[in-house]
């Protein structure tokens, strides 16, 4: 098996998490970013649910990230928006 990149387990997680839940914010919540997951409720409660795109959009931006891509910006840097 090959060395995986550490934190690059949670790219597959992530991704499916903020594509089917992204308006509840529990993909931020598994990067570690809890107040990124809260903010994502409250945009999508104050939108009415339409707020929820910005967690399909980072849902689909994280999965077609490589591995090392999606390490280095979203665990390392902890970048909070796309």
């Amino acid at each position: 098996m090959a060395d995986q990149i550490p934190g690059a387990e949670k790219k597959m997680l992530a991704g499916i998490l903020g594509i089917l839940l992204g308006g509840l914010g529990i993909h931020r919540f598994i990067l570690g970013d809890a107040v990124g997951g809260i903010l994502r409720i409250v945009i999508t409660v104050v939108t009415c649910g339409f707020g929820s795109i910005i967690g399909l959009i980072e849902g689909i931006i994280y999965l077609t990230k490589s591995d090392e891509d999606f390490v280095e910006t979203y665990i390392n840097q902890k970048k909070g928006w796309f």
